[in-house]
């Protein structure tokens, strides 16, 4: 008559759940690295408040000039009338990055042919929201583009 031991698998089958439990180990500690590099924690950009833009005198009116602001762009304007303005210059629909068509007086996004007027609000298109306004300030010719409070 066979022991309990044996009818259950006996020794082999506690090796196997050792050399199993030993393997899940090996594999968890190759893949965990891994998994952890390719997918980084998320670390908070500290937030931009002010960037200049360039020479006020360069910026004729009627133009635009696109300029970088903290991780994402601004888009500084010069209306035909001759004001500056600046507006978040990546697009409320798909985060693609605007620009100025100086033939249609239009913030003009490329990727779905949304438009904004020179007030930053969404016009044409599918962008859901208006372009998020940023304060201008000229001191000797430096054009100062800063978040609103």
């Amino acid at each position: 008559m066979a022991s309990d031991l044996e009818k259950r698998g006996g020794r082999r089958s506690v090796l196997n759940w050792l050399l199993g439990v030993c393997g899940g180990g090996v594999l968890g500690s190759i893949f965990y690295p891994v998994v952890r590099y390719l997918a980084p924690p998320d670390i908070p950009e500290a937030a931009t408040l002010s960037v200049t833009a360039g020479s006020a005198k360069a910026l004729l009116p009627n133009t635009g000039r696109v300029v970088p602001f903290g991780s994402h762009p601004a888009i500084v304007l010069r209306t035909p009338s001759g004001e500056l303005r600046a507006f978040s210059a990546t697009c409320t629909h798909l985060d693609c990055t605007v620009q100025y068509r100086p033939d249609l007086q239009r913030i003009w996004c490329a990727c779905h042919n949304g438009e904004y007027d020179l007030n930053g609000r969404n016009v044409a298109g599918p962008p859901p929201r208006p372009l998020e306004t940023f304060d201008v300030n000229v001191k000797d010719d430096e054009i100062a583009i800063s978040r609103r409070s």
